[in-house]
């Protein structure tokens, strides 16, 4: 059963998106009170979140009702860690949430101002759809929901270590994961405030290179992988030998650079007849700190 919504005006989309969100965070946070283990709550409220969004956008037919959910669930979780262990007067525990709040609010709000409704899916599960060797709700299934929520879900295990074990005085770590985090969400800001100045006059073919896109060529991923690294050094902050946590960050950093980013320059390669001479001047990830 499939009722597209395509011809929703974006205003009513947007509700739409709202409302879901809600149910799928009521069922993230059902589930985790049954659990009695904080990394069980994580993983299966993770998990029920996404179950009723994956049904949803199968009845209306658009993947993208997905999209917010990567911003959306770690700062809920990392709430619900300050108001349901013990002792919520937790420093660190309140830094951890305040970060994660800082990123999740300003990511989303970056989809929501840009989302167009649900008459748009992501190009990329498009093209996933059409490539693909599988049924769509399959792909839709594994790549589109299944292999984002396994990859925040190790991205958000140190949000579990620095929230449940407590008492460890603030140290040099928290300093690296506020500055981390802090630095990464204001690098995806000023990058998508230039992103959007360009798509509002943009001709077909032109390159985005002003702004942090003159210095590197993929500010907004380096900014999410520092928001990840940042977390990581949370963990660490709370207790040294949490070094495994880092799993979550690394599985990012290789996301971004084997995925993310070879997929975004081949499609730029292909569309923009000036984008080879972009890359000569401009680094791919690391930002050029001199002006040329």
């Amino acid at each position: 059963m499939n009722y597209r919504l395509g011809h929703w005006s974006r205003s009513r989309s947007l509700a739409f998106v709202v409302a879901l969100y809600a149910v799928a965070i009521t069922a993230a946070l059902v589930v985790a009170a049954a659990v009695s283990d904080p990394y069980g709550d994580l993983i299966f409220g993770y998990a029920a979140s996404v179950v009723v969004l994956y049904v949803v956008s199968q009845i209306v037919g658009n993947g993208s009702t997905f999209d917010a959910w990567w911003s959306v669930l770690p700062p809920v979780i990392a709430f619900w860690f300050v108001f349901t262990l013990d002792d919520t007067s937790d420093v660190r525990r309140w830094l951890v949430a305040l970060c994660a709040l800082a990123w999740g609010v300003r990511l989303t709000a970056n989809w929501a101002i840009g989302w167009p409704g649900l008459n748009h899916e992501d190009w990329r599960y498009v093209k996933l759809y059409a490539d693909a060797p599988m049924p769509r709700w399959l792909t839709s299934f594994t790549s589109v929901h299944l292999f984002p929520m396994i990859v925040v879900t190790l991205g958000s295990l140190p949000i579990v270590t620095a929230a449940s074990i407590p008492g460890r005085s603030l140290n040099v770590f928290d300093v690296l994961a506020v500055v981390f985090a802090l630095t990464g969400t204001a690098l995806e800001h000023f990058a998508d405030v230039d992103l959007r100045r360009f798509n509002r006059t943009k001709q077909p073919g032109d390159v985005l290179d002003f702004g942090l896109w003159s210095r590197s060529r993929h500010p907004n991923y380096l900014g999410e992988m520092l928001w990840w690294w940042g977390l990581f050094f949370f963990a660490l902050a709370a207790d040294p030998g949490s070094w495994w946590t880092g799993i979550g960050a690394l599985a990012m950093t290789v996301m971004f650079l084997t995925a993310s980013i070879p997929f975004a320059e081949k499609r730029s390669m292909e569309r923009r007849p000036g984008w080879s001479e972009y890359c000569e001047r401009t680094p791919l990830l690391i930002p050029r700190l001199r002006s040329r």
